[in-house]
């Protein structure tokens, strides 16, 4: 396989004199082009308490690289009196109407606060485009209509951050995550809260919302989806969240994300000490290929007795069956601190167990990212976008832009510990 490369990587935004600082990324490819579009949240300082508005740069997917417009703030994305946090767009494909939502918090008001008073301060917040992100139309505040009464028991609640899904029926899916009160009186205190993904979802090209079921069990929170299409179970909606269980959090849905099936721990995919925002994306397998010499196809074995038929791209396949969907996952390596950007694969999800060893992009701090699906310009077939807080000293001095295509990934993720693979030999 030779030495991992790193690919090239361009800073779109980055850490000013003033202090004004880019965090929480978001990345959604749009027709013409593709047409990019990257978000950030604008924060006076470093702080959580300090969000203040969000920004956008636009760029153009060329042969051989991508070029980004200038920031430009966007000044429609904001209530007044409310700072606008986690960007989480989505893209209606059939009226081509990008939508960009946030949540608007109250003032200074801590996450944190909300939690131990069980005073929700988030408003579920909007904006549209109809010109690939070029002009912006005014706010549009969803929280009666989405989220109701269930703010009742809601201490605070977000979306995403990163990207949304429109599944194959036209459904709408913005990923998200609440801290329910479990019991709310405790000596005039609330006494227990706990962290549970779900998804908002429109039905209607967007034009009404509603709220899903949450994971039930194990404690997770900020989340991103992936739709898994035409594995034997049917088409499945997964999940994958951030949790302070030592690992990520999956969860599938099997009706479109109105409720969830209860989650699973994926060992493989390990937290940082504290927890940390990951990214995930669903793509088509690329096609088989012929099967590895000397092997009949349809056997099954260990690899290690050289088993096992050439999966895709010329790799030899598991012992199991890959599925019509892969899966790409993107975040901190570290197990301490925020170091080291990675990225693994998946050729058999839903099963935790199904992920490679990460391939890391960026050596040094990192943080949140969010990755898109695009085609590659150079070579044909598929290539990602991944969009990711990055530094020399700290993860939140710059937001990174880096471009690889599949066959990148598959030449540089090391096999996972619990599924080896090996490559075929050439004819």
């Amino acid at each position: 396989m030779g030495s991992p490369h790193v690919p090239e990587r361009t800073v779109l935004f980055e850490r000013e004199r003033t202090g004004l600082t880019y965090r929480v990324p978001a990345l959604l490819p749009v027709s013409p082009g593709p047409t990019l579009l990257a978000f950030a949240e604008q924060r006076i300082s470093p702080d959580d308490s300090h969000a203040h508005r969000l920004v956008l740069r636009r760029g153009i997917l060329t042969r051989d690289s991508v070029q980004w417009g200038d920031l430009h703030v966007l000044e429609t994305a904001a209530l007044e009196g409310h700072r606008s946090m986690n960007p989480c767009p989505v893209h209606e494909a059939r009226t081509g109407t990008v939508f960009l939502f946030f949540i608007a918090v109250r003032g200074q008001t801590p996450e944190a606060v909300q939690i131990a008073t069980g005073r929700n301060a988030a408003r579920l917040c909007c904006v549209t485009s109809q010109d690939s992100g070029l002009t912006w139309g005014s706010v549009w505040d969803l929280t009666v209509e989405a989220v109701g009464s269930a703010e009742q028991d809601w201490a605070t609640f977000a979306v995403g951050p990163g990207h949304g899904v429109q599944l194959r029926s036209g459904r709408l899916l913005v990923p998200a995550y609440t801290y329910r009160v479990d019991r709310r009186e405790c000596f005039g205190r609330i006494c227990r809260t706990s962290p549970h993904p779900f998804v908002f979802y429109s039905d209607d090209l967007g034009s009404s919302w509603r709220h899903g079921g949450l994971v039930p069990n194990l404690r997770s929170g900020e989340c991103q989806l992936a739709a898994l299409e035409g594995g034997p179970e049917g088409s499945l909606l997964y999940c994958n969240a951030r949790s302070p269980l030592g690992s990520r959090v999956q969860a599938l849905s099997a009706d479109e994300g109105t409720s969830f099936l209860p989650g699973q721990l994926v060992a493989p995919l390990a937290e940082t000490a504290r927890g940390c925002q990951g990214s995930v994306v669903g793509f088509p397998a690329p096609p088989p290929s012929r099967p590895c010499p000397g092997h009949a196809p349809g056997a099954q074995g260990s690899l290690e007795e050289g088993a096992g038929e050439c999966g895709r791209d010329g790799l030899a396949g598991d012992w199991w069956a890959p599925s019509p969907t892969w899966l790409l996952y993107s975040h901190p390596t570290g197990r301490r601190a925020r170091l080291h950007m990675g990225v693994r694969l998946s050729r058999a999800p839903p099963d935790p167990h199904s992920w490679t060893e990460p391939w890391v992009v960026f050596q040094g701090p990192s943080g949140y990212s969010d990755l898109a699906v695009l085609s590659d310009p150079r070579a044909g077939g598929l290539a990602f976008g991944c969009l990711f807080e990055s530094g020399l000293r700290l993860s939140y001095e710059e937001v990174s832009f880096c471009f690889f295509s599949l066959r990148d990934v598959l030449d540089n993720v090391p096999p996972g510990k619990q599924r080896a693979r090996a490559h075929c030999l050439a004819s």
